[in-house]
């Protein structure tokens, strides 16, 4: 199984917040988008081990969004 996490940009706090629906309880956000998906990693496991699952590896795909006005 592939864990699919979704970073998007929060205007309004200036940060990036990670959710998934494949990994419960999954809600961080950081500043950057680097800084997110490192502490992404770092709590994966660990939700996981809490709702009873521990794979040996642990394949992450993350999608980022950030929408952005543009003036003429």
């Amino acid at each position: 199984m592939e864990y699919i996490v979704l970073a998007t940009w929060d205007e309004e706090a200036s940060v990036w917040v990670a959710s998934s629906n494949d990994v419960p309880g999954l809600v961080l956000e950081s500043g950057s988008l680097d800084a997110l998906m490192e502490r992404v990693k770092a709590a994966i496991p660990e939700l996981l081990a809490i709702n009873g699952t521990v794979p040996d590896v642990i394949p992450v795909f993350f999608k980022s969004e950030r929408h952005d006005m543009v003036h003429a």
